[in-house]
């Protein structure tokens, strides 16, 4: 509300002159600068807009027990969350912030849905507010489609779960470890009956944290969860509580996404020199081969969470894999290293093999992408 100028009758001396006009200037400044007031969300799925950018969401969708959520101007927090559900069975709610597009409302100016393909990066920031006092997990939610689609529920769902308090666990079952965005997670695979979920769990809570979404969404598409050509529609960050919950926060987050000039080109840009050589050694027999592949970091720096994508040729299809994940089994695979091989050291090497079967006349694959960057061949 902007502030009402106080009236002021003219005074007769020179100290009520000045006072006067202190009194003046005092309220012109507190009109140009009103101060702005959070705004608290109660209705189930009511929302609010801050940064110009960002939706704050109440998203009660699993619970008829109050919950209210303020919106800060970085982020929010839950002022009320009555009412807890059963640990084995779907949480009360997802209270979150997101860019992109959520059941028909898109954030503003927002650049999703976007084509995976045509995404260089995504890079986002989150800070948490954690309590102890409730059962809940601190969410981050990556939502992926065949299509361009800014309603409904979308096919694949990634799941980055920060911390997570009680007797929960995610959808699915552990199928293994995988380090992605230089961290170690559990990884849980399974389907909520709507949509494909993989969830990436902390071993231990995370309270900050800068990262690129699209380490997940390569990981994901590895996995065979998703395509390079969908659609990337929302980002979100939140909670999902089963008891109380009162007190979460996320007190800042941030998303963009950088998009090239055209499909299957995410980087324009052919001045990036080539960091790593990749030897492709077989072992031919007929209709069968195996392949051992070495990849060599030939840059200055690190490579974690390293993903290998290369296109096998027409007629062959990998029947095992060791000392990676390889995935799909035809056309264009990813692979990607396993816990004990996620970081490929600068000068270091290291080697994963896979044995296939084949059709026609055997071929070699034609080049070979580590982390988006090209690689040469030895």
């Amino acid at each position: 509300m902007r502030p009402s100028r106080p009236q002021v009758r003219t005074p007769r001396g020179l100290l009520g002159a000045l006072l006067a006009t202190f009194a003046v200037v005092a309220s012109l400044m507190t009109a140009a600068a009103p101060a702005q007031a959070d705004t608290t969300i109660c209705e189930p799925f009511g929302t609010t807009t801050i940064q110009g950018r960002y939706v704050v969401q109440n998203n009660r969708w699993g619970s008829s027990a109050t919950q209210c959520v303020t919106a800060t101007d970085t982020g929010f927090r839950v002022t009320q969350a009555d009412g807890s559900v059963p640990t084995n069975g779907a949480p009360k709610s997802y209270p979150s912030v997101f860019n992109g597009c959520h059941y028909t409302n898109c954030s503003p100016g927002t650049d999703l849905p976007a084509r995976l393909d045509t995404i260089s990066e995504a890079p986002s920031s989150i800070s948490y507010g954690f309590v102890g006092d409730a059962v809940y997990n601190a969410s981050y939610d990556i939502w992926l489609d065949p299509t361009p689609r800014t309603d409904g529920v979308n096919q694949t769902e990634i799941m980055i779960w920060f911390n997570r308090v009680g007797p929960i666990q995610p959808i699915g079952s552990q199928v293994g470890t995988a380090a992605v965005g230089g961290r170690n997670w559990e990884v849980w695979t399974g389907s909520n009956g709507s949509n494909d979920v993989l969830s990436f769990v902390a071993p231990s809570a995370v309270t900050d944290w800068s990262f690129d979404v699209m380490d997940f969404v390569r990981a994901t598409v590895a996995r065979g969860l998703a395509e390079d050509d969908w659609y990337l529609t929302s980002v979100q960050a939140g909670f999902e509580p089963w008891q109380n919950g009162a007190g979460l926060a996320v007190n800042s987050f941030s998303s963009t996404v950088e998009t090239g000039d055209t499909p299957g080109n995410p980087d324009p840009d052919p001045g990036d020199p080539t960091a790593c050589e990749v030897a492709y050694g077989t072992n031919v027999w007929q209709n069968g081969f195996t392949a051992d592949v070495t990849v060599t970091n030939t840059g200055a720096a690190p490579v974690d969470g390293w993903q290998l994508a290369f296109t096998l040729p027409s007629g062959q299809r990998i029947t095992n894999a060791w000392n990676a994940s390889v995935t799909p089994s035809t056309g264009t695979v990813t692979a990607t290293g396993m816990g004990h091989n996620a970081r490929i050291a600068p000068g270091g090497s290291l080697t994963f093999g896979f044995q296939g079967a084949y059709s026609g006349a055997f071929a070699e694959p034609d080049g070979f992408r580590l982390n988006d960057s090209p690689c040469t061949t030895a």
